[in-house]
């Protein structure tokens, strides 16, 4: 319902982007690859990884004949039992690994949506806490003359920019993780065609650790938006007392303040897990 103030308006409509992200955000991160979009972004992608296969197969043979051909010094050290079946063994699984990759991936991504319910249930959070315009702020507003709207017009424009802003931003990082998923899951018959040969296999390998990080970009997401969803629950704190331009500009610049911790966060996300589950 109108409030029947333009400045107060003008603050509201901005909040309401900002819950409208952050719900979609709690939407989506709870989806799989094949339910985003309806799933028509996921068969596209399916397909491409389907014909990609056939290139990550051919270079299956490249990879583990020059790994053999690195790894053992003659031909007579080929003809043992033993490296001889070490030898085949490899080549089965790294044959496996891109027949069954996609099969692989989303067992993974499975894994971590299964910790996001977890730590969802836990918090019993499940839509995030909607930011709201405190009564105390509107009532500043309606009761001021028109001369003095004006600077507060300035302030509540530059802030219902900022925080619109802000909720675009955040919507982006999370629809960000998507497109890595997507990517990842159409090339992934390439890097994984590397397990083929041992000199070779570490391009393999941090496919697999990059991708795993990729999905956990989704739990600190899901952290951060609980964590958030605690520290906003207490809105910011208004002094009736003060004049009003004081009173919105320290209300907004405080929400605001607020709601750059949870982008911040969220656009940090792959940083903080490459830090714990990837470097070194």
């Amino acid at each position: 319902m109108s409030s029947g103030n333009w400045i107060v308006e003008n603050l509201e409509n901005a909040l309401t982007t900002w819950n409208e992200k952050l719900g979609e955000i709690w939407h989506l991160i709870t989806q799989s690859p094949a339910e985003f979009k309806g799933g028509a972004i996921w068969e596209i992608i399916v397909n491409i990884h389907g014909a990609v296969q056939a290139i990550g197969l051919g270079l299956l043979v490249l990879f583990f004949t020059v790994g053999v051909m690195k790894t053992f010094g003659s031909l007579s050290e080929m003809k043992r039992p033993e490296v001889a079946v070490r030898v085949f063994i490899r080549f089965i699984l790294a044959k496996a690994v891109i027949t069954y990759g996609l099969e692989l991936m989303m067992a993974l991504f499975s894994i971590v949506q299964g910790l996001m319910s977890t730590m969802m249930s836990a918090s019993g959070a499940g839509g995030g806490t909607p930011a709201v315009l405190s009564p105390e702020i509107i009532d500043a507003i309606k009761n001021v003359g028109f001369l003095d709207s004006i600077p507060l017009w300035a302030v509540t424009l530059l802030g219902g920019l900022f925080i619109t802003v802000l909720s675009f931003i955040m919507i982006m990082s999370v629809y960000g993780r998507f497109f890595k998923i997507f990517i990842y899951a159409a090339i992934a018959p390439i890097p994984l065609s590397a397990f083929a040969g041992e000199p070779s296999s570490s391009v393999g390998k941090n496919f697999i650790k990059s991708y795993c990080a990729v999905c956990l970009e989704g739990a600190v997401i899901v952290l951060a938006c609980i964590i958030f969803s605690a520290f906003a629950s207490s809105p910011p704190v208004v002094d009736p007392d003060a004049a009003a331009i004081t009173m919105v500009w320290k209300y907004v610049s405080e929400l605001i303040f607020n709601l750059l911790i949870l982008v911040g966060t969220i656009k940090m996300a792959d940083r903080v897990v490459r830090e714990i589950f990837v470097s070194g």
